[in-house]
């Protein structure tokens, strides 16, 4: 059975994306990776209107006196990358603001805590090596970017960099300096909600931010992912997302507040009791910095 519509000729008929004119207006693209994260910002968005470009809903409007489009991501790298990429050729994107939970890695940081890393990388983007005597090693023609954990060696990722025509091996992903300068001001003196620790949740600007298609959940990762990356937080969406606004030359920033300690933690996964928590946390720190940017 054929996958596509038929045209009275009989041939395949492309999909309509939307039924809704082209959006020729510049936008912030604003994204979360699930509902329970988007739905507080969904409240305050104002003269919201809605399209469907292929598997996903982008809502149009205003926020924070900005306009903006709005879409969930997709959990996962893959759904990121692809919904990412469907915004900014379907709409005039200025800047990439993502919004969410994350597990905390850094053993200085605790859960409600909001981290804005200065730059992102897959950690499962590598091989899986061999077995030997002395040890998991890769072939000879290849090399790994940081110490594995066991079998797994990390590696870059192949790009086309922005205006380049041949791609280009690269581990990092930086966040737009000019994002993470207006991001330390709008932390200073932000109110978050506390999650029940000793300490008041605080902004963590700067560091390292790890993505893979991996809920984790195991605490010998967790600790090497903080000593081979130098990690804060590690995601399922953030490094395919910055990948994405590389290659395209779009400005991309990340706010993540930690929900759990991604197996850190002495007990059951604590995602289900400060999801909530965690969600607001991180969207209160990027209503802020969107109140911040420059007016296009």
């Amino acid at each position: 059975m054929t996958q596509f519509p038929l045209g009275p000729d009989g041939a395949p008929q492309a999909r309509r994306h939307t039924d809704l004119p082209p959006d020729a207006r510049p936008r912030i693209a604003v994204i979360s990776a699930f509902a329970p994260e988007i739905a507080i910002l969904e409240t305050a968005l104002e003269g919201a209107e809605t399209r469907r470009i292929g598997p996903a809903h982008y809502t149009t409007g205003q926020l924070e006196g900005r306009d903006v489009v709005l879409f969930l991501s997709g959990i996962s790298t893959v759904n990121a990358a692809m919904t990412t990429q469907a915004a900014l050729d379907h709409f005039d994107i200025t800047a990439v603001l993502f919004s969410g939970i994350a597990g905390g890695v850094d053993p200085n940081l605790g859960i409600g805590d909001v981290v804005v890393a200065e730059r992102w990388a897959h950690y499962l983007e590598g091989a899986f090596a061999r077995e030997t005597p002395q040890g998991y090693a890769l072939p000879g023609w290849m090399d790994g970017a940081v110490a594995n954990f066991g079998m797994i060696h990390t590696r870059g990722v192949d790009v086309v960099p922005p205006g380049g025509d041949a791609p280009e091996s690269r581990f990092w992903f930086d966040s737009d300096p000019a994002l993470l300068d207006i991001a330390r001001l709008a932390a200073e003196g932000l109110e978050l909600e506390n999650a029940g620790g000793e300490l008041p949740p605080k902004v963590a600007v700067g560091g390292n931010g790890v993505s893979g298609p991996v809920f984790m959940d195991n605490a010998g990762f967790r600790d090497h992912a903080f000593a081979a990356f130098g990690a804060r937080v590690l995601d399922m969406e953030s490094a395919s997302v910055a990948q994405v606004t590389y290659a395209n030359d779009v400005p991309f920033i990340a706010f993540r507040s930690l929900s759990d300690l991604a197996g850190g933690g002495g007990g059951e996964n604590e995602i289900a009791a400060f999801l909530s928590v965690a969600a607001a946390n991180s969207a209160r720190l990027m209503r802020a910095v969107l109140r911040r940017m420059p007016q296009e």
